[in-house]
């Protein structure tokens, strides 16, 4: 798989993902962003987000060249501080 087929595949998920829960609104894949890629022999990582206001989570794509399989973990923003140095 190349880094672009992976990258398209990541999206394309995260848009099947967001699009079957019925209380989200619909995303198309112009809506996902790629935030961080790595590639490291056959497998492929993504961080991933998406330009909807207020969406709190961000995607995680991992490809395992090993296995062809596509993991997809979904992260929710919880809090954020901030510390004076």
């Amino acid at each position: 798989m190349t880094n672009n087929e992976f990258i398209e595949l990541a999206r394309t998920k995260v848009v099947e993902y967001n699009n079957d829960n019925p209380l989200v609104k619909k995303l198309k894949k112009k809506d996902v962003f790629v935030v961080w890629y790595a590639k490291t022999l056959q497998n492929h990582k993504a961080l991933l987000g998406t330009t909807v206001e207020d969406d709190n989570r961000y995607f995680e794509a991992t490809y395992n060249g090993d296995k062809d399989e596509l993991y997809l973990d979904v992260y929710y923003k919880k809090d954020n501080q901030c510390y004076k140095m």
